[in-house]
């Protein structure tokens, strides 16, 4: 499932204490092409808490500033009526000032009114038909100009008395911008009833007392929570050593948590003062005075990165600034490791000059490990990768075969009478397992080698060692196509992987054609209303076979030899309708299999997050494993003159599920 960053416009209104905010509603969001549902919104209601809201988004290249501050969200609720989030928008921090006239200058001006509008920053999950899954965190909900969905200020909201003399009085011409109306629950002077006769002005007047004390308290509260949300994100942002964070959350944090409110340029102000008195201590770089030094790099530190530069390997992050000589081969190297002057294969420490604790065959074995990985990224990138498109890689804490874990469908269910008892349901796993299957071999390290600093040979080694693992994988799913006459291996259910044998008898896959690939859709849309129209599995037994609802999943790769390659990209790459737009099926993607030799043969794949049908098992990472074996007591330096480098690795492949795989055996 996809993770999205979005921006998403909103609708709000104004209230006297602050702004009424419909943060977000359910729909789909302009530009992002997601639907954002109910039940999606309301899941995530305790996110919107606490929100801050700044003056419009950060630059492509910044980060939100404090200076930006307008204020926070609070009391997020669920809204029926708007299908969305409700929260008030409380005014606080640097720009509340501006955010507080921007409301003002939107009461007065309808131009205004209808260009200034507010925008969430948030981070979702979606479902592969684009609708939103989770809503994983809100950042921030910031005012803007001419937001995306039309969100807009509307009229500050109206106590209950002004609506009431609105409603009763409609031709007096109230003001429905004015927000200084009659306090809520004062008699007028016209149209009161006996009841509200009664109420004296003493009473009104207490009452007035009471509800002022409870709104300032309310006022107060909401001050307070805008002041942890505020030390919260300056904090964060202030990048400031975790111990001076504390230092800072302490003092300001206890005085909210005694109910006393900060001022924000107080924050600010102790904020610069430690960044400044950091900038101080830490700019002292590699020397500062006579016997003050930092930023030094161990004997190690300086090996390693000579090491990575005769490989020719890229440094880790932490050796990148450091000044190594650079070694005149790998026989400088391992004499001044091992002390071995006279290529006996041992270590003389005695004769060693250096402080270090490095050791040779480690040392090399990383630099192969590193040439492994980006020989991987090399091959991969010429496409020999093409398989992690159509695969679902799983990890394996054992050695032991796996088994697939297609579960079964229910069908339907069927009916139960009054008082009648309920049937067992037929449910079945798929019974498809694999074996893992070690591959590997060793690269020999002669004394002779080193002697004679052919490191190029040795580098070629790792590079080879990288293609075979890469190759290797590309091989052995490529073959689950090809194999046994292009049908592929035999199903637990005894029928081949690919076969046009009915579905409702044993073994019967039905996903086997004959047709060539074409110059049109032709051919593609047969195979796509077959893989569509593939009974789900419900159990494998007799009286089961082909009875489960349509799967109702569309391939999403179309598998081609080098051979096809300009025929799939012009099918689905380069197909345009006479009015100049993409067609259709632009969706689908062609992939070329570098290991088929058939020139016409072809096959369609689902995608393997939605329907997974082929199982890499790894047991220690996809790419091999290195290990050395260069002691002097290791048999093959005493025997060979030779230490050895091992590469090993694990992998088994499962065909757990034949209804998002389909092929087409053209004749030749």
């Amino acid at each position: 499932m996809p993770d999205h960053p979005i921006t998403i416009s909103l609708k709000a209104k104004a209230t006297d204490t602050g702004f009424s905010i419909v943060a977000i509603n359910a729909g789909v969001a302009k530009g992002h092409g997601i639907e954002f549902t109910p039940a999606s919104l309301q899941a995530s209601l305790s996110l919107w808490d606490s929100v801050p809201c700044m003056l419009d988004h950060p630059g492509f290249f910044e980060g939100p500033s404090v200076r930006d501050l307008a204020g926070a969200l609070h009391d997020p609720k669920w809204s029926d009526t708007d299908q969305g989030i409700q929260a008030n928008l409380i005014p606080g921090g640097p720009a509340a000032a501006v955010l507080s006239q921007l409301r003002e200058a939107a009461k007065a001006d309808p131009a205004i009114m209808s260009t200034v509008g507010f925008s969430a920053v948030l981070r979702v999950t979606t479902r592969p038909d684009g609708k939103v899954e989770r809503i994983l965190n809100v950042s921030s909900v910031d005012c803007v100009l001419n937001p995306a969905r039309g969100g807009r200020f509307l009229s500050a909201a109206q106590p209950v008395g002004a609506r009431q003399r609105r409603a009763q009085s409609p031709n007096q011409g109230v003001n429905p911008m004015n927000d200084q109306d009659t306090v809520s629950g004062l008699p007028s002077s016209a149209g009161s009833d006996d009841t509200e006769a009664t109420i004296t002005l003493l009473d009104a007047q207490k009452k007035v007392e009471s509800t002022k004390k409870t709104a300032d308290e309310s006022l107060r509260q909401l001050r307070l929570q805008t002041c942890r949300t505020l030390l919260q994100v300056s904090l964060e942002a202030s990048k400031l050593p975790k111990p001076i964070q504390d230092r800072i959350d302490h003092k300001f944090g206890h005085m909210v948590e005694l109910g006393q409110p900060f001022e924000p340029n107080e924050l600010e102000s102790a904020i610069s003062e430690e960044q400044e008195m950091v900038s101080k201590l830490t700019a002292a770089g590699a020397i500062q005075g006579p016997g003050r030094i930092s930023n030094m790099v161990t004997t190690n530190d300086a090996i390693e990165a000579a090491v990575s530069d005769l490989f020719g390997v890229e440094r880790e992050a932490r050796l990148k600034a450091v000044k190594a000589a650079r070694l005149t081969g790998i026989r400088e190297l391992y004499l001044m490791l091992t002390g071995d002057y006279d290529l006996h294969g041992g270590y003389y420490g005695e004769r060693i000059q250096l402080a270090t604790t490095a050791d040779f065959t480690g040392l090399v074995k990383n630099a192969l490990n590193k040439i492994i990985a980006n020989q991987w990224d090399l091959l991969g990138k010429a496409g020999y990768d093409w398989w992690q498109k159509i695969v679902q890689v799983q990890h394996a804490s054992s050695l032991n075969d796996i088994t697939g874990i297609l579960v079964g469908t229910v069908g339907s269910l069927p009916t139960v009478a009054e008082g009648g008892e309920y049937a067992e349901l037929a449910i079945g796993d798929s019974p498809e397992t694999a074996s893992f299957v070690k591959y590997g071999g060793y690269i020999p390290l002669t004394l002779e080698l080193i002697d004679r600093d052919n490191v190029s040979r040795l580098t070629g080694y790792a590079k080879e060692l990288g293609n075979a693992s890469l190759r290797k994988y590309s091989a052995l799913i490529a073959a689950v196509f090809t194999a046994n006459s292009a049908v592929g291996p035999t199903m637990a259910d005894t029928g081949a992987l690919f076969n046009a044998t009915a579905v409702t008898t044993k073994g019967g896959h039905a996903n086997l054609l004959t047709t060539a690939l074409g110059t049109d859709l032709t051919a593609w849309r047969a195979v796509e209303l077959a893989m569509f129209n593939q009974p789900m599995l419900i159990k494998n037994a007799s009286g089961y076979y082909g009875t489960g609802p349509v799967q109702g999943v569309r391939p999403r790769y179309c598998l081609v030899p080098p051979a096809l390659k300009g025929a799939s990209d012009d099918l689905f790459l380069r197909s345009w309708t006479s009015s100049g737009n993409n067609m259709a099926y632009g969706y689908v993607e062609p992939i070329v299999v570098p290991d088929w030799s058939d020139a016409t043969d072809w096959a369609a794949v689902a995608d393997p997050a939605i329907a997974p049908a082929i199982i890499v098992g790894e047991r220690f990472g996809l790419q091999p494993e290195v290990y050395t074996a260069g002691s002097e007591t290791d048999p093959a330096v005493f025997m060979n003159d030779e230490t050895r480098i091992k590469v090993r690795m694990f992998a088994a492949i499962l065909v757990q599920d034949f209804r998002p795989l389909h092929k087409e055996n053209v004749a030749g």
